[in-house]
């Protein structure tokens, strides 16, 4: 499967779909980003049960910024919903086979779990922002 393109109106919904979604955030101006993609590519190939998607940068402004994306290429994986992972920096294929992997393997009952005891710990008023 190739990659497909998101924009403000389709990140959410496509970050939300059950299973791995990688989403790769580049700029055509940018060197490292041109060395990643064919990783990245090669990578939603060998993958086809999950999604890889890329943001682009400089026509997608608004939802880099909302998501606080200041370095490019910033690869950010997220499954079942949840946002697992967030790195800016290209990696070497061999390390984003890692990466997924690791993310195959975990338990997302565990990780729901955590996350539910986290914000059950750290309940603030409406006006609190962490």
């Amino acid at each position: 499967m190739a990659t497909e393109n998101l924009t403000m109106e389709t990140f959410e919904e496509t970050i939300t779909k059950d299973g791995i979604v990688l989403v790769d955030f580049w700029a055509e101006w940018c060197g490292p980003c041109k060395s990643f993609g064919p990783i990245f590519e090669k990578s939603s190939e060998e993958n086809p049960d999950k999604i890889f998607a890329k943001v682009d940068t400089e026509a997608e402004q608004q939802l880099a910024g909302a998501l606080g994306i200041q370095s490019i290429p910033t690869i950010m994986i997220f499954r079942d919903g949840i946002q697992l992972f967030s790195q800016p920096g290209a990696m070497p294929a061999d390390a984003l086979e890692d990466l997924i992997d690791q993310v195959e393997k975990l338990d997302m009952d565990d990780v729901r779990k955590e996350i539910a005891e986290h914000e059950a710990n750290h309940e603030h008023g409406p006006n609190c922002n962490h």
